[in-house]
């Protein structure tokens, strides 16, 4: 009798939720052929195709089949092993996220999170990046999430460490059909000063020898979205991050390469808080972004 193995599965489950590869990999935190590989494995481990890879991804009958054995299966592996380790961890935790993240995958995380942990109780909070850590030192959150361009100044607060550095590629965003020549000058839609990626698209032009006008500026990223999506501009964000109703794009002609974005959690090494503690190891798990330690390969995003 052959045996399911669960990250197989998991891949399978995610590249049909997500209508892709490319969308697959970020989640999984793998590169689009990576993902491939493992469909491909798991075709011939059952011997059957579980996809047709046209235009539009559609599952063939027996992808149907598996499809359903896969999210009882990795639904029971996972109830299994959040009853095994969700025992007696209860507490608060101020957690501050970056504004580009509050309507990605991290709310449907932090759901996962409290549903497993129903005694825990998280006080979430979304701020600029520059402002989340200012906070931070000042002692109003357990936990941050938070962005930078940089290496952040390891001696401004010798109470403080950088728990773990992980990195995301930065894509232009564009409503899909409204770019600006790059030739005649291109409006941005940025965040406020002390934004991470107005720094980074900002000197990327710069550097280029791009003329360019901030058209229009947010603190929101609805307000962002919604400039972005009347065609007043570009915008630029964490590829994972780019909500449905706009389009990212890994290249753009004429336009520079924005190159990756650290994703920083910043957190107290000597709190003695298990929530804390859980959340921090919960969210370095499933978020879909790559440590600096793997492979050099960067994730691509839809072109």
């Amino acid at each position: 009798m052959k045996n399911l193995p669960t990250e197989l599965l998991r891949t399978f489950v995610t590249v049909i939720d997500r209508g892709g590869f490319t969308q697959a990999g970020l989640i999984l935190g793998r590169t689009q052929p990576a993902i491939s590989l493992q469909i491909k494995r798991l075709e011939e481990l059952v011997d059957a195709p579980l996809m047709h890879r046209d235009k539009h991804l559609q599952v063939t009958e027996q992808g149907e089949i598996l499809l359903s054995f896969a999210r009882q299966i990795l639904a029971l592996n996972d109830a299994a092993f959040t009853r095994i380790h969700k025992q007696q961890v209860s507490g608060q935790v101020r957690l501050g996220i970056p504004n580009d993240f509050e309507v990605s995958y991290l709310p449907s995380l932090l759901s996962q999170f409290t549903a497993s942990y129903p005694d825990v109780s998280l006080e979430v909070n979304c701020e600029l990046s520059e402002k989340l850590l200012r906070d931070f030192e000042q002692g109003h959150y357990d936990l941050v999430l938070a962005t930078s361009t940089q290496n952040l100044d390891t001696g401004a607060a010798s109470n403080l460490s950088q728990a773990s550095t992980f990195v995301e590629p930065i894509a232009w965003v564009s409503n899909g059909y409204d770019i600006p020549d790059p030739e005649l000058g291109i409006n941005l839609i940025l965040y406020p000063q002390g934004c991470s990626y107005r720094q980074r698209i900002v000197s990327r032009l710069n550097q280029a020898n791009r003329e360019w006008h901030v058209a229009y500026s947010s603190s929101s990223l609805l307000g962002i979205t919604a400039a972005i999506q009347a065609g007043l501009g570009v915008s630029a964000m964490a590829a994972s991050t780019v909500p449905e109703s706009l389009t990212a794009h890994s290249s753009l002609p004429g336009y520079p390469d924005l190159g990756n974005i650290q994703i920083i959690f910043q957190s107290d090494p000597s709190t003695d808080n298990p929530a804390c503690l859980r959340l921090q190891e919960y969210l370095q798990t499933n978020l879909p972004t790559m440590s600096l330690n793997e492979q050099n390969g960067v994730r691509g995003t839809a072109p």
